[in-house]
């Protein structure tokens, strides 16, 4: 059976999502694009052409919506109401989508969420009708949270967005995946392929990731080593690892029927 993921109601083939940022033409952005084999793409509306620029190289000719769902954000957004406002252009842009994913920063060093405004958006757009992917602290009460506003999955930080210092805290997301109704996919901190991996392993249903992609030295090379590490590491979950054992061994050939014996 395929082992697909599903976000409000719809199947998507791979669990590795892909920002377009960073890029240095629409062109790599294309290829690396490509080469992750990720059916969602997110995309900053206030600072990528879809459309709003009429006459300029726009992101649509290079993945066009008929082939890839279209995740439109709001980075660089510092407060609900501007997130609210821009998500509500994204809609128009895009025909009505309603898919978006929802981010509120704190602060333009850190760039962390700002909770108390990131719950506030969510709520605003829920009632609105927009289905929410939410970026979020690592926080398992604040996860539970916008859960129960009526997010369509949440969006917990590995670690600061663009940092590539890959998963800090297991523990908070093991819980809030073990307590999650919805997708859990870790957003942001993901620096390469073991720490997809690793995230997969835990129990995330995806990873979404920009940087660590559009960042590396060989953009679209890295892409298919992401689209690899996901994969691994979600039959490595599926599979069940092996129990840890400390302070003890177990050898790994037969102790009975030996040789000589």
């Amino acid at each position: 059976m395929q082992d697909t993921l599903t976000i409000a109601g719809k199947n998507y083939s791979s669990r590795l999502l892909v920002g377009t940022g960073k890029y240095k033409d629409f062109d790599e952005t294309r290829h690396a694009i490509e080469a992750s084999g990720a059916d969602i793409v997110t995309v900053a509306i206030r600072r990528t052409n879809i459309g709003q620029e009429p006459g300029q190289p726009s992101l649509v000719d290079a993945l066009p919506p008929s082939k890839f769902t279209y995740l439109p954000n709001t980075a660089g957004c510092y407060s609900a109401e501007e997130a609210v406002r821009t998500l509500r252009l994204g809609r128009e842009l895009l025909d009505g989508h309603a898919l978006c994913k929802l981010e509120v920063l704190g602060d333009p060093h850190t760039l962390f969420p700002n909770m108390p405004e990131t719950l506030k958006a969510a709520a605003t757009l829920v009632k609105d009708g927009f289905q929410v992917m939410v970026y979020c602290a690592d926080d398992p009460i604040q996860a539970r949270m916008l859960e129960d506003i009526g997010c369509v999955a949440v969006m917990p930080l590995a670690s600061l967005i663009g940092s590539g210092m890959g998963i800090l805290n297991p523990w908070n997301l093991k819980l809030i995946i073990e307590q999650a109704k919805v997708p859990v996919l870790v957003d942001a901190g993901v620096g390469t392929a073991s720490d997809a991996a690793i995230a997969m392993e835990l129990g995330c249903d995806g990873v979404l990731m920009n940087t660590a992609i559009a960042g590396a030295q060989d953009p679209v090379r890295m892409a298919g080593a992401m689209r690899k590490a996901v994969e691994a590491g979600r039959d490595a979950f599926l599979a069940g690892r092996m129990p840890r054992k400390y302070y003890t061994a177990c050898p790994s050939s037969p102790t009975s029927g030996l040789i000589g014996r």
